[in-house]
């Protein structure tokens, strides 16, 4: 049976009905292959075809995205997860426009799981993303210390992303971490502190990015050369 807000959606927006199938995902790896067997305003009865797990993916590739501001935080994090980031970190860099201080920052977090959740149920997901709580310069700088592979998004680095990356794919880090900063830029003494925290700067292209898009175009060439777009 599939009720409440699931149902709802089911029946209301997607219109399925018997005969039809709806796969079930607890969002951590685990899908049930189902076929509607009778559907009524916001339920559904489902019959079990098959039950499968998927392996989580790997390499694991986080993003650290500095707040945008306006509406185009959402539009981050949704991107990104249809592209298929694993973990989204959002950042409190010095340059961001969008401040989140007290409740703020809760209700800010919580945005963010929401556009993430709707996000991975649109684009399939066996996986959902891990959204984290507001982060400082020093948390991610300790994320940077953790992963296999670091790069931080900038414009005037010397080495181009889709090189790192490949170098990555052969090196095979069991996680990658990419940071993006805000519109105003990662400061001198951001850079200076991921830097030394193992942070390697890379070049995303020939153009500049908006710092709301920036995260998954740069995920996407990483899952690319890493084989998980394969």
């Amino acid at each position: 049976m599939l009720a409440g807000a699931e149902g709802r959606h089911a029946t209301t927006v997607r219109r399925l009905g018997p005969g039809e199938r709806a796969d079930l995902t607890d969002g951590s790896g685990t899908v049930a292959e189902c076929v509607v067997t009778a559907a009524r305003p916001g339920e559904l009865e489902l019959s079990v075809l098959a039950r499968r797990v998927w392996p989580a993916p790997a390499p694991r590739v986080s993003v650290v995205q500095a707040i945008p501001k306006g509406d185009r935080a959402e539009l981050a994090v949704e991107t990104m997860t249809e592209v298929g980031v694993d973990v989204i970190v959002p950042w409190a860099a010095e340059r961001c426009v969008a401040v989140w201080r007290g409740e703020r920052a809760a209700r800010g977090s919580a945005k963010w799981r929401s556009a993430a959740l709707q996000a991975a149920k649109q684009s399939r997901r066996h996986w959902f993303p891990e959204v984290t709580d507001l982060a400082t310069t020093a948390v991610v700088a300790g994320r940077v210390r953790a992963a296999g592979l670091a790069l931080i998004l900038d414009p005037d680095a010397a080495d181009p992303l889709v090189s790192l990356a490949a170098g990555a794919a052969a090196a095979a880090p069991a996680d990658i971490v990419l940071i993006v900063g805000p519109e105003g830029g990662i400061s001198p003494g951001e850079h200076e502190q991921l830097v030394q925290a193992g942070a390697i700067g890379a070049r995303l292209g020939p153009t500049v990015l908006r710092a709301s898009t920036a995260g998954a175009v740069a995920a996407a060439l990483v899952m690319t050369a890493v084989g998980r777009w394969a």
